[in-house]
């Protein structure tokens, strides 16, 4: 888990350094107009996928009943999912500033590089504990794995939108940091400022971190 939590992220990385310039020479495509849809999609699936792998580890805690048996340890459940949490959280924050920065995808400061990393990191917990809250095994895991990982398409299309329409799709939570890179890139002019994209993200995504750690607790009885 840990190899792929390094390997995965240079990948991407890779990608946005080399590939994306290749395709410029070798067939003359301007991806200018695309630079705000390129650094969401490097952004919005590095937390997919250390979710997915969080949320499988927690799987295999409980199908090794490692849940219950901290319960007879000086360590509380609470102590233990927090470290485990904050863990993956603090990887995919290293991992995305790296991803964004290496891949050179646009003209973004580090500062706001690390501003990003911060929000769009947060959905990592959040997929990990939801697929624990409704998968009983790891089939089951896969599958909501799957069914969650196509909620990346509804930020990708609120690029598109501008105004109050884009506000259908800010139920999902890749759609703040989206609308974050969006600011950046083209300098304002859509529906939010950046800092309100970012706050208002912010308090959204904390607000679904808490209410996906309660309903992990309830489902698994933990």
């Amino acid at each position: 888990m840990m190899g792929f939590m390094l390997i995965y992220p240079i990948i991407f990385a890779l990608l946005g350094r080399y590939l994306l310039p290749w395709l410029t020479e070798k067939y003359g495509f301007n991806f200018a107009p695309f630079t705000d849809l390129i650094l969401v999609v490097l952004v919005l699936f590095i937390p997919i996928a250390y979710g997915a792998l969080i949320g499988f580890s927690l799987l295999e805690d409980r199908d090794d009943n490692v849940l219950t048996n901290i319960k007879v340890t000086p360590l509380s459940i609470h102590q233990f999912l927090s470290f485990r949490l904050v863990g993956v959280y603090i990887l995919c924050v290293i991992a995305t500033i790296f991803v964004v920065w290496f891949s050179n995808v646009g003209d973004v400061s580090i500062e706001k590089i690390i501003a990003i990393s911060l929000l769009a990191s947060l959905e990592a917990p959040i997929s990990g504990l939801l697929i624990n809250a409704f998968a009983k095994n790891k089939i089951e895991g896969f599958a909501i794995m799957k069914a969650g990982g196509s909620i990346v398409v509804f930020p990708i299309v609120a690029l598109f939108f501008n105004g109050a329409k884009e506000l259908f799709f800010s139920f999902a939570p890749g759609f703040w940091s989206a609308k974050v890179i969006s600011s950046l890139v083209r300098g304002g002019g859509l529906y939010l400022t950046y800092n309100q994209y970012f706050f208002i993200g912010l308090i959204y995504m904390i607000i679904l971190n808490v209410l996906a750690y309660s309903l992990f607790i309830k489902k698994t009885s933990v």
